[in-house]
């Protein structure tokens, strides 16, 4: 740990500036950036809780790049971390209390033993706090109490998974303060879905967890969800020439909830067709020669997803073997593929109950006119709604950005880069 006083003059000293770097990359820029964001943190900390010694986490917000809805089918996911993060400047509680505050939102302040599920706590952020401080317990690693003082970058709403972004950094200061950093990312990914799904009360998969916790590219393979496999692939795509970029559609993911539910459910009407609880269960070949009796049994868009999913689990085998191998350009044929299986079999690009609301397929219009071979995109995250993703060259960026906010309102391109590391202690 650091004296706070001492840790910000050292800040603005550059004297970490190779961490900052490595996290956010060397543009002059990006640093400026983080080095006032990082100081500010530590001078918020000393005026909520005084100075004191401290130490600094991270965690990223991810990106799903391929495997559209095939976690909760025990399928195959590509997915990233990113560029924004969730930091919190964190020490040891000096009592029996939690003391958790996020900026821009009102202290949270409960007893450490005081870790029940409780109604009136779902959908808070203390109710991942404390679903992550059981999940740990029940694991067997040290928890005690804490205090921190949590800034994120990651945008809410975007289907960057911010919620995740804060499962990971708690995580992760529980693991630096109490256990030395001995707890893995995928212990830390797998208590972050149980706080989201138990204490929060939201049946999220593993993915968003697995991502932001890991960091990089991440190939996972839900076949156990119990114990995923989990395959780190480092990947630089600026040095292919090409910048990932997120644009808000504008579209909201409220009453939406059951457009979700429709997908699981309408994926396990075909499972159960096949006597089979998941579609992993099942191969392309049985669900062909099945066709005949299948046909007119269960509704086609059951069909359909069905099908999206058995194709899109070889599309991620192909997107993180081309990633491996170094062949960038067969990896963007994957994500064309990918984005157009969700759009025309998955059909998560828009709500039925508002067919005459679509801002994700006029988006994906306006870029594929725009970008033509400059570029691919794809409907971003769970999909209705939110965003969509775009794997642009380098030299269209900033007229691409340009004539989508142009449309959609300044502050909608979100130019990013995928990050190395997942929940980490930076200092």
């Amino acid at each position: 740990m650091i004296h706070s006083k001492i840790l910000q003059e050292q800040i603005t000293n550059k004297i970490f500036d190779t961490k900052l770097k490595d996290i956010y990359g060397e543009e002059e820029a990006v640093l400026t950036v983080q080095r006032d964001r990082y100081r500010k943190a530590v001078a918020k900390y000393e005026e909520l809780f005084g100075e004191e010694d401290v130490e600094i986490y991270s965690a990223p917000g991810r990106t799903e790049i391929c495997g559209n809805h095939t976690d909760h089918q025990h399928g195959t996911v590509l997915a990233a971390s990113i560029n924004l993060d969730a930091i919190a400047v964190a020490s040891t509680g000096n009592g029996s209390e939690v003391e958790f505050i996020s900026e821009g939102y009102s202290p949270i302040r409960f007893p450490i033993d005081e870790l029940d599920v409780t109604e009136d706590t779902k959908g808070t952020t203390t109710a991942l706090i404390k679903g992550v401080i059981k999940g740990m317990q029940d694991r067997g690693y040290r928890t005690g109490s804490f205090k921190a003082y949590v800034t994120s970058d990651v945008l809410s709403g975007s289907g960057l998974s911010s919620s995740a972004a804060l499962e990971s950094v708690i995580g992760t200061i529980l693991s630096g303060l109490y256990n030395d950093m001995t707890v893995s990312p995928v212990d830390i990914a797998i208590i972050g879905q149980y706080a989201e799904n138990v204490y929060f009360g939201k049946p999220s998969g593993l993915m968003d967890q697995i991502a932001c916790s890991v960091g990089d590219f991440v190939h996972i393979d839900f076949a156990d969800p119990v114990k995923p496999v989990v395959t780190k692939i480092n990947f630089d795509i600026t040095s292919e020439g090409y910048r990932l970029c997120i644009v808000d559609t504008k579209g909201s993911h409220a009453n939406l909830t059951d457009d979700y539910a429709a997908i699981t459910t309408d994926m396990r009407e075909v499972s159960r067709f096949f006597g089979k609880q998941y579609l992993n269960e099942i191969t392309m070949d049985e669900f062909i020669a099945a066709m005949p009796k299948l046909y007119g049994k269960v509704g086609d868009r059951c069909v359909l997803r069905a099908f999206h999913y058995l194709t899109e689990v070889e599309r991620v085998s192909r997107a993180a073997a081309a990633l491996k191998e170094k062949r960038f350009a067969d990896f963007l044929e994957v994500i064309r593929e990918s984005g157009n299986s969700s759009y025309r079999y998955l059909q998560n690009v828009y709500s039925n109950k508002y067919e005459q609301t679509q801002p994700v397929p006029t988006t994906l219009m306006l870029s594929e006119y725009y970008l033509k071979d400059n570029g691919v995109c794809r409907v971003h995250g769970g999909g209705f709604a939110g965003t969509i993703q775009a794997f642009v060259r380098k030299e269209a960026v900033a007229d691409y950005k340009n004539f989508i906010e142009g449309i959609l309102g300044e502050g909608t391109c979100h130019v990013l880069s995928i990050r190395k590391q997942g929940g980490i202690r930076v200092l």
